[in-house]
């Protein structure tokens, strides 16, 4: 199992705030951690200068004050709460915008593992736009909690692409085996290893354009499904000791469509994967791929990064795209 050390826990809304003291708790618990719970006002943002454009002069800086010192107080309580489990438990008040200040936290202090609520309502459930940047940007793993989810997952998703034969993709993808088989086994959860695997180009390849003989497509496509199935068998033949809880799946399809249909059809709760590997047709957990499965999924998500990986935030005023 990997152990995490050091967890930045953000502070979520009252209405959330139960699943991610449990979650944090069993977090810290299982790996003897140390947590520091964080919440950041955007004082420099549009919505906090209208409010202090509408309070009568004078009186915006005690207003400024109050607001700061509301946070603080809901920090502590959130902390007061964890620490009554005998946990070591330190507090953070930043100001500046949301996911900067978080990457900006992770890289001071060196963080492993950033917890959070999810940005949703009612009428979305998909991830907002600041779950999605810190899910890119952030140089540690980030698990994004669905606000409707159990404190323990029940049916958990590990999404690979696996390739023993590139160093970088086989890391990453032990990364996410690793880390989705020890949650599967400490919330006595169903584990759903997936991989989508395709032939290239194979609707060009059957196009009367192109006029390939049939049988050479079909040749193609077996080989392709033998070759994805001998990689799917090398990462999991290492986790045999979570066999009677595991469920591999290999499927002919469009990686994040399969991704999201079959999160969708086993209502899966929480999702394991890569993001942001390297680039070219060789790799999954990159770009589009990776942006589409996440602007689409409902549940939660645990997201890592490649060995090396560096964020576009940095501790400078500036921040990169």
């Amino acid at each position: 199992m990997r152990r995490f050390k050091n967890i930045l826990v953000l502070s979520a809304p009252d209405s959330h705030s139960d699943a991610l003291i449990a979650r944090s708790r069993w977090l810290a618990e299982a790996n003897g951690a140390m947590l520091t719970v964080m919440d950041v006002i955007d004082t420099r943002g549009v919505e906090f200068a209208r409010l202090l454009s509408a309070i009568p002069a004078g009186c915006a800086a005690d207003v400024e004050e109050q607001v700061v010192a509301y946070r603080e107080d809901k920090l502590e309580r959130l902390a007061s709460t964890l620490r009554d489990e005998g946990l070591t438990v330190r507090t953070t008040l930043a100001r500046g915008k949301g996911f900067v200040e978080v990457i900006r936290q992770v890289l001071r202090n060196e963080n492993d593992l950033v917890l959070k609520a999810a940005d949703r309502s009612a009428a979305r459930n998909v991830l907002a736009g600041p779950d999605l940047h810190l899910l890119r940007k952030c140089p540690c793993p980030v698990w994004i909690l669905n606000s409707a989810a159990e404190p323990c997952a029940r049916r958990i998703l590990a999404a690979v692409d696996p390739d023993p034969e590139d160093l970088e993709r086989d890391a990453l993808n032990h990364q996410v085996m690793l880390l989705a088989t020890s949650l599967a086994s400490r919330d006595n959860a169903r584990l759903d290893v997936l991989h989508a695997w395709y032939l290239y180009e194979e609707s060009a390849l059957r196009s009367s354009f192109l006029k390939t003989p049939r049988v050479e497509i079909d040749a193609l496509l077996a080989n392709a499904e033998r070759h994805s199935k001998w990689r799917l068998s090398a990462l999991t033949t290492a986790y045999d000791e979570f066999s009677e809880r595991m469920h591999i799946v290999h499927v002919n399809g469009i990686p994040e469509d399969v991704i999201v249909e079959h999160a969708e059809n086993e209502r899966i709760d929480t999702l394991v994967m890569g993001t942001l590997g390297r680039s070219g047709l060789a790799g999954f957990f990159i770009g589009n791929t990776a942006d589409t499965v996440l602007n689409r999924v409902g549940c939660s998500v645990v997201a890592v990064k490649p060995e090396g990986f560096v964020s576009p935030v940095t501790l400078d005023d500036e921040v990169s795209a």
